[in-house]
């Protein structure tokens, strides 16, 4: 039997497993809207931790972000992964309980756009109409990205086309998710976290004797400029989108790239990107009690520190080992995919490559299962046709799915696509929009909708603006576009709010409650 029929076999199995745990939550799942979209709020503290997480991490933690570090070195990768470790404890200490209970005190609400409408009362839904709009453009993008990852999967273990690969995955992604919804999404995460975290820890160890140990990795690593420091980059010398090889088959490198102060904050900045997530705090949302996300915080730090520090790991040795192999930035995200099938029996690489498709489904399967709700259930019902049953409700949802994936394979057809640099514009866009806005939601008294319908619309214009305007001009202005979106938003809510008429006595109400802790689950 030949090396690829065994690693489609074992990839079969474990796609046959994912859709066993959709069969088997399909009824429930489809009880009713909010069993389908939040899985009625009875997530355990390990689904919530892993699930979070999983659907969080998406293809970039076993492709995008070894790729990062393959290609430029320890820096770039590294503190994005510290920022998004520090972004993930946060996230978890501060929003987590306080989001929990204060979407019960909103008219329970189960989609983001409908707590922050519930939130300050609305009666005509612009905040609702505003919030799922921007789920809807960013979630595509973001969907887009894992589409990206199963095309490159496929198509480098296969030699097919990358197009077809890229259809055939968002086929299965988009019959899991009509499938199971919420409840089907989270159980698979679950299981989907472990099948990540293994297959990262098994690359890096075998990748790790094959080098020769840990002090062969870093003696060969500092031979390339700046690429094991923390305040330095590598800098590939590029013809043609290619890096340049030596006369003996040896990948050119240039003199070290500073990498000062104000890029360190603009790597960090991904973690601020958390605080306006939906796929994570969703789960926040979902779990069983407020009193588990103590715990389920414990375990989403073990998985998130392991997991980004393997990953980071995994692209420094890669370059060692394979150091002509990928020669372009986006051919480095390949490099997950090589070593497995270089230093594993086919059977076992196929499972350990099964992780990749796992992170891509944990996180595609969210993707559009948020923005099949934020549509059929805040635009739809909430907006268009307020009498629309839970039954015309589920149909539309399923009808906007079909939608978005064909919209997201259109956007992921380029097989040049970097699947780094369309995740870090997706959530860029979610951490300026929802961020802050969230946090000023949950913590200040005086934000009212006038500042958050203000706070929303300029933290998704700045990115757009910065990214696509301002960040061509280099020098502060290249700076990740996340954090001026961020801090713009912010002020934005402040003066907004400061301006305009204060909330009334039954929204401030509502935050003393929740403040205080009287409400009732």
């Amino acid at each position: 039997m030949s090396s690829t029929i065994q690693i489609l076999i074992a990839m079969i199995v474990y796609m046959a497993a994912v859709i066993l745990i959709g069969v088997l939550y399909a009824k429930r799942a489809n009880k009713n809207s909010e069993a389908y979209f939040l899985g009625g709020r009875s997530l355990g503290p390990w689904v919530t931790a892993m699930s979070a997480e999983a659907s969080d991490m998406s293809g970039w933690l076993l492709m995008g972000l070894p790729g990062v570090a393959y290609w430029c070195g320890l820096a770039d990768a590294a503190w994005t992964a510290i920022g998004l470790a520090v972004g993930t404890y946060l996230n978890w200490l501060i929003i987590s309980k306080r989001l929990r209970r204060y979407s019960l005190q909103a008219n329970n609400s189960i989609t983001l756009p409908e707590f922050f409408s519930n939130r300050f009362r609305e009666k005509k839904k612009h905040i609702m109409f505003l919030a799922a709009a921007f789920i809807l453009v960013f979630f595509t993008v973001y969907a887009s990205s894992c589409l990206v990852t199963c095309g490159k999967l496929f198509s480098t273990l296969f030699g097919t086309s990358y197009q077809l690969m890229l259809i055939v995955g968002a086929v299965f992604v988009l019959l899991y998710t009509i499938l199971g919804g919420f409840l089907a999404e989270s159980a698979s995460d679950f299981m989907q976290a472990i099948v990540m975290v293994v297959a990262l820890s098994i690359i890096v160890i075998i990748g790790t004797v094959k080098v020769g140990g840990i002090g062969t990795v870093i003696e060969n690593a500092r031979a390339i400029p700046g690429f094991l420091d923390f305040f330095g980059m590598a800098s590939p010398v590029v013809e043609n989108g290619q890096q340049v090889l030596s006369e003996t088959g040896a990948p050119v490198f240039g003199e070290a790239a500073k990498y000062g102060l104000l890029t360190v904050c603009s790597a960090m900045a991904w973690g601020l990107g958390y605080f306006g997530m939906p796929q994570v705090l969703l789960r926040f949302m979902a779990i069983r009690k407020e009193d588990e996300l103590k715990r389920s915080r414990r375990i989403a730090m073990i998985w998130v520190v392991i997991s980004l520090a393997v990953a980071v790991f995994i692209g420094i040795i890669g370059r060692q080992l394979f150091p002509a192999t990928h020669l372009s930035t986006s051919s480095a995200e390949n490099i997950f995919i090589t070593m497995s099938e270089s230093f594993l029996p086919p059977i076992i690489a196929g499972f350990v490559m099964a992780g990749i498709l796992a992170a891509t489904i944990s996180s595609s399967d969210s993707y559009l299962l948020i923005a099949a709700s934020a549509f059929s259930k805040n635009i739809f019902q909430g907006i268009c046709k307020k009498s629309a049953s839970d039954k015309q409700v589920m149909i539309v949802s399923r009808i906007t799915l079909l939608v978005l994936a064909l919209i997201g394979v259109v956007i992921a057809l380029d097989e040049n696509s970097v699947i780094f640099e369309i995740v870090s514009f997706a959530w860029a866009g979610f951490g300026a929009t929802f961020g802050p806005l969230m946090l000023f939601s949950l913590f200040w008294k005086r934000i009212n909708k006038p500042g958050a319908i203000a706070g929303m619309v300029s933290g998704a214009a700045m990115v757009f603006f910065w990214k696509l305007v301002l960040k061509s001009m280099g020098g502060i202005f290249g700076i990740y576009e996340l954090l001026p979106a961020f801090i713009f938003s912010s002020v934005c809510i402040v003066i907004v709010s400061l301006l305009t008429k204060a909330p009334s006595k039954e929204i401030e109400g509502d935050f003393e409650a929740v403040r205080s802790g009287t409400i009732a689950e």
